[in-house]
């Protein structure tokens, strides 16, 4: 016997609508102006000059993932957090602190002033720090909350 063939469609998922995403559209752009903010305000803080090392850039860019691994942790492991936490504070204040932009634009400044060799080491240490801070924040927070009674 064969099942008709309307049994074997699966439903249709319509996308969410312009209404339910307000919200999360709304706390990521609040939660990427703050980021994007304090990274404006540590490349003033601590400037590179015109020939140097983008020193602001990379560790910006490594504790902010050094804060990611914290998080993630704690609202997917320890606490549910509400729905709106993840996209304002990971996807929003994060990702604006954190920037491939700069890093991209740096790149290209050091190997266009002269310092390819410098260039290429940021290219490859960035990536290398940032997920080398993820994994060792996140293992740190798991095990320091395992120890709390």
């Amino acid at each position: 016997m064969t099942a008709p063939e309307d049994s074997l469609r699966l439903p249709v998922r319509r996308p969410p609508s312009w209404r339910a995403q307000a919200p999360v559209v709304a706390v990521v752009s609040l939660g990427g102006a703050v980021g994007a903010t304090a990274r404006y305000a540590a490349s003033l803080w601590w400037a590179t000059p015109p020939k140097g090392f983008p020193w602001t850039t990379l560790w910006v860019n490594i504790a902010g993932c050094a804060v990611i691994g914290v998080f993630m942790v704690v609202i997917t492991e320890i606490r549910p957090a509400h729905p709106l936490v993840r996209p304002f504070f990971g996807t929003g204040v994060l990702g604006g602190f954190t920037t491939f932009s700069t890093y991209a634009v740096d790149i290209r400044r050091l190997i266009d002033g002269g310092q390819a060799g410098s260039g290429l080491a940021y290219l490859a240490a960035t990536p290398l720090a940032a997920l080398t801070a993820v994994w060792l924040a996140a293992a740190t927070t798991r095990r320091a909350l395992r120890r709390q009674p």
